[in-house]
Formats: C-alpha cells, structure tokens, sequence
C-alpha cells in the first residue's frame, strides 16, 4: 500500500508543479500528465519497466519544480534566483523511432 500512495503522492505533486509552470503550454502539460498516468494505472509498480516511469516522472518534477517560485527563494520573496538546465533532460525512451 505504501507504493500505491508514493505514487498517488507523486501525481499530485506534478500536477500541482505543472499548473504553475510559466508556459503557454501549461494545460497540455497539465493534461499529458493525467493522460501518462491514467493509461498505466495498470502497471505492476515492481516491474522494471513501471521503475523506469516512475524514475522519469521523478525527474520531471524536478525540471518542472525548477520554476516554482518557492523552492527558487526557500520561501522568501526574492528576485535573485537562477535555473541550471540538463543538455539532455528528457531523452528518447530506448524502444522509441529515430528520424533519419
């Protein structure tokens, strides 16, 4: 039971992040989220396959919390704050088609 509710704790705190992440996109964002997790809802939460999900939706959060405001300044109101990008941050699932 305790994974089901790391999992559920997980799917909260992205939507939470996504609705506040400044983009135009935010509602597709938003959306994708509840689109990924609905259709595996399913998913073993052992299997290899489901950890590599759940490690890439961690790290998601992490790119998306890059943004809020409060984690930027530790709760304080401050203008000074910056944001360190990964060069690749989301890559291509391995079973994914490559363009020639």
């Amino acid at each position: 039971m305790q994974g089901v509710n790391n999992l559920l704790c997980l799917y909260r705190r992205l939507l939470r992040s996504a609705s506040i992440y400044p983009s135009r996109n935010r509602m597709g964002i938003y959306e994708a989220i509840r689109e990924e997790f609905r259709s595996n809802v399913h998913l073993d939460p052992s299997a290899e396959e489901t950890q590599k999900k759940i490690n890439l939706a961690y790290k998601g959060l992490s790119q998306l919390r890059q943004f809020d405001e409060t984690v930027m300044t530790g709760g304080k109101s401050s203008a000074n704050w910056q944001v360190t990008m990964e060069q690749n941050p989301m890559p291509a699932p391995a079973d994914a088609e490559r363009k020639p």
